[in-house]
């Protein structure tokens, strides 16, 4: 007889990924038109490079990044001031049977790229890839 799984996988299901592509894509609409009256978001150029759904499709965590090295906790102040008409807009674009709760987190990979390049930079590593 197989082994059922026991449905409590680390890896984002199908439905997860493209509901996270959908909000990602109907929050990336909404900045761009200007749909959000805020003068620190129509002042700054922002990307949205990934949104994380959970399993039930009730929580939407979005990573934000100020292009041009803008101030994130400024940002993230004023996603979070208009959190209530960004989660109606990307409801009515999405079109699921809940709205799902956002939240915003500020996208740290590009600084954990440079951390790492400088890490492989280092002499300690340079010194040890020489020794091969």
């Amino acid at each position: 007889m197989p082994r059922r799984h026991s449905g409590k996988s680390t890896q984002p299901s199908q439905r997860q990924l493209r509901v996270a592509e959908l909000v990602r894509h109907a929050l990336a609409e909404l900045l761009t038109r200007g749909g959000i009256h805020d003068e620190v978001l129509g002042s700054q150029p922002l990307t949205i490079p990934e949104v994380r759904m959970s399993p039930d499709l009730r929580l939407a965590t979005i990573f934000v990044l100020p292009l041009g090295g803008g101030d994130v906790g400024a940002v993230l102040a004023a996603l979070e001031a208009n959190k209530r008409y960004i989660r109606g807009e990307v409801a009515r674009a999405v079109n699921l049977k809940f709205a799902p709760d956002i939240r915003f987190r500020a996208d740290d990979t590009l600084d954990e790229a440079l951390r790492i390049d400088r890490l492989l930079a280092s002499e300690k590593v340079r010194q040890d890839l020489d020794k091969r």
